[in-house]
This record gives structure tokens, sequence and C-alpha cells, in this order.
């Protein structure tokens, strides 16, 4: 329990956090994009609405609909809080907005639920909560002026960082073990699938240029790596392919799988931020500090 405790409390660095911070209410709001600009069509009665069911469990809460303003007060809430987030203005005010208001909608509008906006209000609680404002944005600028000779946050206690570390190992592991259960054994599920809907022109160029061989291949690949992370992200040695595999595995679904693009670009933010070796994270973030100061004339 001591080294368990010793794990998770670890300091992080700030970067990782002001990362997630940034990427994470960005994606969000690109998957919701579409839903806000046509919120009286999304949230009142002028558009397409599930009746009550009168409490079946399909249906665990029934919102009705909103009156055209409110769902337009709403839209740009949502919009307003999730920015200021990625700015890092009234961090933990607006991270707990953002996440109240997501899960409003996706409540309101089961239909149009996708994993992003299902995930959403989990994920900016745990920014809300954590100290993301601390480093790069308004907050900590606003502090900086304030006290210009206080110390510059450069660590974090891990345990945000852990969170957001342990859900996505989770989520892989067990999306391969659905996936084991399921066809990926027997079936080749994804060639099928870049036949769906979701097609698109990259979908449809990449398989003219692949043999049919490759794709058992790659499904493979897919199932090896997410059946095994929560191995490859642990041993320090595997950590960095894993890391690649899966930037690989997003880019993948973003390019070749249409509107699932906002989850593979939410899942990457979250690798990235989590696995990239701190000394990249560090280089990338601090470089400027870091630069000598010009001699005098």
């Amino acid at each position: 329990m001591n080294r368990l405790r010793a794990w998770l409390d670890a300091p992080q660095p700030v970067e990782r956090l002001a990362l997630l911070r940034v990427l994470l209410p960005l994606a969000i709001l690109g998957f919701l994009s579409s839903r806000l600009v046509h919120a009286d069509a999304w949230l009142t009665a002028s558009g397409f609405r599930l009746p009550d069911l009168g409490g079946d469990w399909r249906q665990p809460l029934y919102v009705p609909a909103l009156p055209a303003w409110l769902a337009w007060t709403i839209a740009a809430a949502i919009a307003a809080s999730g920015l200021s987030l990625a700015a890092g203005f009234a961090t933990g005010t607006a991270g707990a907005i953002f996440a109240l208001l997501v899960a409003f909608v996706t409540l309101a509008d089961r239909l149009e639920a996708f994993t992003v906006s299902k995930l959403a209000p989990v994920l900016t609680l745990a920014l809300a909560f954590a100290p993301s404002g601390a480093r790069y944005g308004v907050d900590a600028w606003r502090r900086r002026r304030r006290a210009p000779d206080a110390p510059v946050v450069t660590r974090v206690a891990g345990g945000p960082i852990r969170f957001f570390q342990i859900f996505l190992v989770a989520m892989y592991s067990a999306t391969g073990i659905a996936k084991a259960r399921g066809d990926w054994l027997k079936t080749q599920v994804l060639w099928t699938h870049l036949h769906d809907e979701y097609q698109t022109r990259v979908a449809w160029l990449v398989m003219r240029a692949l043999p049919g061989w490759s794709w058992w291949a790659l499904q493979g690949l897919v199932l090896t790596f997410e059946l095994g992370a929560p191995l490859w992200f642990a041993l320090r040695w595997t950590r960095r392919p894993a890391l690649v595999v899966g930037l690989g595995m997003h880019a993948m679904i973003g390019l070749m799988f249409g509107p699932v693009v906002w989850f593979a670009i939410l899942m990457a933010s979250i690798l990235i931020a989590c696995f990239l070796p701190e000394p990249l994270l560090l280089r990338a973030f601090r470089s400027r500090e870091r630069a000598p100061a010009p001699r005098a004339a």
C-alpha cells in the first residue's frame, strides 16, 4: 500500500495537466459544435424528440423540451465555459459548469449521445477539481502579475494525472476484451467497418492500396495493443512503442471513420498528455524559458 500510495502521489510535470486542460474541452466542443449551432432543433420541441417512456429502463431520466431562449442560453454557456476552461480562466468554476451542462444535454438527447459526450462530464470534472490552472493559463498569468516574485509551479500532485492514465489504460483494456469476446478473433471486422457509412475518401484509397492479408495483421496489432495495454504502459521499455502504436491507431480511426474523428482526437490528447516522455514534454513547453538571455551590447 505504501508503494501504491507513493506511485499515486508522485509529483508530475504541470505541463501534463495543462495539456489536458487545453486539449480535452476543445475536442469535446468540436464534437458538440454541429449540435450547438442548431440548439433550437436540438433541445426544443421543433426537432425530433423521444416521447416520455414512463420510467422505462432505457430512459432513466426524461428531460422535456426546452424553450428556444433557454436552449440557446445553454448552448452559449457550454461554448463559453469550455473555451474558458481551455484558456485556464476561472478554471475550477468553468470546468464544473462545462461538465454539468454537457451531462444535461447528453441526458436531454440520448439519441445523439456518443462516447465523447458520455465521457466529457467525468473528464472535465477531474480537471475542475485538479490544479489545472496552475500554469499556462489566464489564472496563472493573473497570479504572476499580482505576485511576480512567487515561485513558479513546475510540478503538481500526481493524483489527477494518475486518474487520466488509469482511465485511458482501462478504456483500452476493456475495449480489447470486448473485441476478443466478440468477432475480432474469427472475422475480419476492421475490413467490414471500413465499408460502413462512416467511410471516408482516405479509407477508400487505403483499402485499394493494401492487400487483403494486411487487414488481418492490423486487426491483430490493434487487439494485441488494447488487450495488453496495462502491461505495455506499465513497463518502461514498452511505453514508447505503445505510445506510437496508440497514436497510429487513433490517426487511423480519425482519418478513416468520418464523424469518429473527435473521439480519436480526445483519446489521442489524453495519450499524449499522459505518456509523452517527460524530456520531450518539457522541451515543448519550456524551450523559451531555457533560452540564454541576449548579451548586452
